[in-house]
């Protein structure tokens, strides 16, 4: 029974994504929606303009070890990090 609510919600996002005509050229599709159900809203609109995924972001995937990646990106926004020292400190190439 799992299963096959399952299936029901993964064809419901897939149909409901908007297609790659769409989202523009070369943009959005399975790529962006699997990002954004991964993390988040802001990371998807970033990887659309075509950035990378930061390691952090990566981390934050794995099983236990995700809660120190969590709390590491917490500590930062803590302190009032900007997007623009995060691009001086990783490169425009993620920021």
């Amino acid at each position: 029974m799992k299963k096959i609510g399952l299936v029901m919600l993964t064809a419901v996002l897939l149909f409901a994504a908007p297609s790659v005509s769409d989202a523009g050229e070369g943009r959005g599709g399975i790529g962006g929606l699997l990002v954004g159900c991964c993390f988040g809203i802001r990371t998807a609109g970033a990887f659309n303009e075509g950035k990378d995924l930061h390691f952090r972001e990566w981390g934050q995937l794995i099983p236990y070890v995700g809660v120190v990646f969590a709390i590491w990106n917490g500590i930062d926004g803590a302190q009032g990090i900007t997007t623009t020292e995060l691009r001086q400190n990783y490169g425009a190439l993620y920021f």
